[in-house]
């Protein structure tokens, strides 16, 4: 199920999302130009590798687990970068509305680093390097299905190479999302390797994070009407 579009418009320009998206793009830009010997070497030095944190003959000093951080800014390739930021789009404006500027940036990089923990402590032994900006994107959409419940989200199926377009509750497809997620985890503990190549924990931790964090950052919400006059406005005189 791809997201295409909420119902929800922005009240105002969402600076700090916008501002997470160009900082993604500018660093997988530049993993491009590395090649592929220098892209797995940066890999290796800013993504999270578990076994290295985990080792009981290398004490580490605090500084050093800066890729707990790191990682969220890193991916694997266009499909991945693309997948990621366009959801960031979708959602990240209407969070950041609610938590304001500064607030929504803690709030984000608050869900990463738990995404990250929680990849970490069920793969301790793991010499693969987990990157990607999808647990923290997780977390903002934790907050999302709370903040927004009665959004609609508008998403793509393709079926036999033709796509088929369904409209159905925020509240209820991000839901229907973190089900996936648990029962997509909960085979890959079961499994010797992670032969799907995703950190579904990550996922599960940053989400599980940005449901319990949103009501720390989020302002008191306006009245949906005074919030978006004009979307109201075309909405009384197109009725659909």
């Amino acid at each position: 199920m791809f997201p295409i579009q909420d119902t929800i418009p922005s009240r105002s320009f969402p600076l700090i999302n916008w501002t997470l998206i160009v900082i993604n793009l500018f660093v997988f830009l530049h993993e491009l130009s590395l090649g592929p010997e220098g892209i797995e070497s940066f890999v290796r030095t800013w993504g999270l590798v578990p076994a290295e944190f985990s080792h009981p003959n290398r004490p580490l000093v605090w500084w050093e687990y800066y890729p707990f951080f790191t990682n969220m800014f890193l991916h694997g390739g266009w499909g991945h970068f693309i997948g990621n930021m366009w959801t960031l789009y979708i959602f990240g404006d209407n969070v950041e509305d609610r938590m304001g500027k500064g607030g929504y940036l803690i709030f984000y990089l608050l869900c990463g680093v738990a995404a990250s923990y929680t990849h970490y402590a069920l793969n301790m032994d793991s010499t693969i390097p987990a990157l990607g900006a999808s647990g923290a994107i997780s977390g903002v959409m934790g907050a999302y299905m709370f903040l927004f419940p009665h959004s609609t989200i508008i998403f793509m199926v393709p079926i036999f190479f033709m796509p088929y377009f369904f409209e159905v509750s925020a509240f209820f497809y991000l839901g229907l999302w973190f089900v996936g997620q648990f029962f997509s985890g909960t085979v890959s503990l079961l499994m010797p390797t992670n032969g799907a190549g995703i950190a579904f924990w990550a996922h599960i931790g940053g989400f599980v994070a940005g449901v319990l964090l949103f009501r720390l950052f989020a302002r008191p919400p306006v009245h949906e009407e005074r919030r978006y006059p004009a979307y109201y406005r075309y909405r009384n005189y197109h009725s659909w």
